[in-house]
């Protein structure tokens, strides 16, 4: 199956959007074997898990590309562009960053994901108090609000 590297892109481009939001760092994007190639690093397990996910509801026959993907740490993203799950609220608080908690999250690894310091864990724990009871337990799925 030959393909082109521009259709390929365009095919791909919510996942190839994904990996840019998240700062997955790619080390090669082109056509081997008559497949679309990627491979880099990926910040953390629940980053390279949703670009996986994303890869699958493209093309869940995943026959046209192969994707290797790592995690390093050192591959997160600056705070400015953390986390695909992070959105901009609209309405009257236009603005306000929130996040929807992944399996295997920890409000210090999200800290760390936003502020680029673990340790800042208690400010998001502090905007949540809500919908949080102890800092230790959150539930993926639960939307919360990460302060600037």
């Amino acid at each position: 199956m030959a393909a082109d590297l521009e259709q390929m892109k365009q095919k791909y481009a919510s996942v190839l959007k994904l990996i840019d939001q998240n700062g997955v760092r790619l080390s090669h994007m082109h056509i081997q074997d008559g497949k679309f190639f990627l491979q880099g690093a990926a910040g953390s397990e629940a980053i390279k898990n949703r670009v996986w996910d994303e890869l699958k509801r493209v093309n869940p026959s995943l026959d046209d590309v192969t994707l290797d993907l790592t995690v390093d740490p050192a591959a997160a993203p600056p705070p400015a562009t953390a986390a695909a799950a992070a959105s901009v609220s609209g309405g009257s608080s236009a603005g306000r960053r929130t996040y929807t908690v992944a399996a295997g999250d920890s409000l210090s690894k999200i800290a760390k994901s936003f502020y680029g310091n673990a340790n800042q864990y208690m400010k998001i724990f502090e905007a949540n108090k809500d919908k949080l009871s102890d800092p230790d337990k959150i539930k993926p799925g639960q939307d919360l609000v990460i302060p600037e």
